[in-house]
């Protein structure tokens, strides 16, 4: 069996096997537990960045533009008499962006700018992210301020920066699908702690009643990784094997040539050509 010169990125054949060069020691995340999340959030109450209540009360209906996940925010504790598993609390930040539909003053339907507003999703799983309990000292940059890392230390302190040893929270999230906004009366009601001082009263003030409801569809994997040293077989570096293209050259068209031409824009996919799809019919 003839061995190819060169190996490149892509799919491998048994000829490739045998430029195998070397054991190679790397420092790579683990993964040792993961799931696959299908969240519905309905009817979650938008909290506006600006004061559109009264849009809110004068609407005829309301729209959802668009909805972004900004921020997750996760944590991990001990599952009790359970070694080596987790429970994973989960919080998603979902930022809308909400348009209204009202009637101005002279009786026109006309539609509102658009207004920003956040909802919040929480979750808990559990997974297995094994046990450590060594400690870990990584080196720091000195050119960046740290705390310091012990009494009396004076310019040339080195000293190294601990870390625990918990397995590491990896979230990943598709972009909310939005299935339906609409406006509801709720009662909610915001407790206010009084300021009197023989008292201390815990007044309980009715927010409003009308309220914007979206309701959102999230896809996410969440995972429990840790870093580790695993052995593997290499071939060599990773060299690059093709050149920059620019588009700075002298003639763009040469550019544009590369370009296949767009079919599926001047005659869309049929119903048969997007998977599943034909598993509705009637």
């Amino acid at each position: 069996m003839s061995c190819k010169e060169q190996v490149v990125p892509g799919l491998i054949s048994g000829e490739d096997i045998c430029k195998l060069r070397e054991a190679v020691c790397v420092h790579v995340e683990k993964v040792y537990d993961n799931c696959r999340e299908k969240d519905c959030i309905e009817d979650a109450v938008v909290d506006f960045v600006d004061n559109v209540q009264d849009l809110i009360n004068n609407a005829i209906k309301v729209k959802t533009k668009d909805a972004e996940v900004v921020a997750v925010m996760a944590d991990l504790e001990d599952v009790p008499f359970k070694r080596g598993f987790f429970t994973v609390n989960v919080r998603y930040k979902i930022r809308v962006v909400c348009e209204f539909c009202y009637k101005d003053v002279t009786g026109n339907i006309v539609n509102s700018s658009p207004k920003v507003g956040y909802i919040w999703f929480s979750k808990t799983v559990i997974l297995f992210g094994s046990e450590g309990k060594i400690k870990i000292f990584k080196s720091i940059d000195l050119n960046h301020p740290m705390p310091p890392l012990c009494d009396g230390c004076n310019d040339s302190c080195t000293g190294l920066v601990e870390q625990d040893n918990l397995p590491i929270i990896k979230v990943e999230v598709a972009e909310p699908l939005v299935l339906n906004t609409r406006i509801k009366k709720v009662h909610d009601k915001h407790h206010h702690w009084g300021c009197d001082d023989e008292k201390n009263d815990v007044k309980a003030i009715i927010g409003p009643q009308r309220r914007v409801v979206v309701t959102v569809g999230i896809f996410s994997i969440i995972k429990l990784v840790r870093l580790v040293q695993l052995l593997i077989p290499a071939f060599n570096f990773c060299y690059p094997h093709k050149d920059c293209i620019t588009s700075t050259d002298d003639n763009p068209c040469d550019i544009f040539d590369t370009i296949e031409f767009p079919l599926d824009q001047f005659f869309p996919p049929q119903k048969f050509d997007f998977p599943g799809a034909e598993e509705h019919r009637c």
